[in-house]
């Protein structure tokens, strides 16, 4: 496991319309083949059955002159914030979508849980499937279910709660909360694993090998405004006090 600098900046919280501006101001990273852009929470990242709000539809104020807006090569769920790449031509998703299904692209999350584990870093290596056929994706520890895998890291600790980087080594549904919420420390606010308030999830980095003869995109999201109170309780109210602190990337 690499180091991180642990960076401690403050976002805007996002309002229920993104101006251009706005939306601009949260693009991370840019070049000819992808954007990566910190999503807001609370936000689809597509229009669901029910319409409603949802990310996708600004995203052709990110075309920067090509003729077709960017698409998602991957989702977040609505309450996750942080780190969303999109390809911005057919065949910039087609490399990508590759690089997702084949395990190449390295993702770490932040999140703030309700008690903590015991040890100070550790692997989950339990397989996951659908809860129940009336739950849509809510998923659930099977035996009988897809492999999954998650790396986890305790950055910080409170009385209450813990600070931990999570490295999902498989992508299925809800990974990272019900893994979480099966050794009984679930993300804090989790509507469906936990109980509710505000997720604390973030999707703090994710590394890309998109071209053969250069080093991988490293790109990082600034820490959401919803998370610096639980941070503060885990004595993170300033970037200098964590200098140094871990990532497992």
């Amino acid at each position: 496991m690499a180091r991180l600098v642990v960076n401690l900046e403050l976002v805007p919280e996002p309002t229920s319309f993104l101006s251009e501006a706005e939306l601009l101001a949260r693009l991370l990273y840019r070049d000819a083949l992808m954007l990566v852009v910190d999503k807001p929470a609370g936000i689809a990242v597509h229009r669901g059955p029910n319409g409603g709000e949802n990310f996708e539809s600004y995203f052709p104020m990110l075309r920067f002159g090509l003729p077709r807006a960017p698409a998602l090569a991957h989702r977040l769920d609505r309450d996750t914030s942080g780190c969303l790449v999109l390809g911005r031509h057919h065949k910039a998703l087609e490399k990508l979508g590759l690089l997702f299904k084949q395990g190449k692209i390295e993702k770490t999350y932040w999140a703030i849980v309700e008690g903590g584990p015991v040890e100070e870093e550790g692997l989950i290596d339990l397989p996951l499937g659908r809860l129940d056929e009336s739950r849509g994706w809510w998923m659930k520890v099977d035996p009988r279910g897809q492999p999954a895998q998650t790396r986890w890291l305790v950055l910080a600790r409170s009385e209450n709660h813990a600070f931990l980087a999570l490295e999902p080594l498989t992508g299925r549904t809800h990974q990272l909360r019900v893994h979480c919420a099966a050794l009984g420390w679930p993300i804090l606010g989790d509507p469906i694993y936990g109980r509710g308030g505000g997720l604390q999830l973030h999707a703090r980095a994710i590394k890309i090998p998109l071209y053969k003869n250069k080093p991988p995109i490293l790109v990082e999201a600034p820490t959401p405004k919803a998370m610096s109170r639980a941070l503060a309780e885990c004595g993170l109210e300033d970037a200098s006090e964590v200098s140094a602190a871990a990532a497992p990337i």
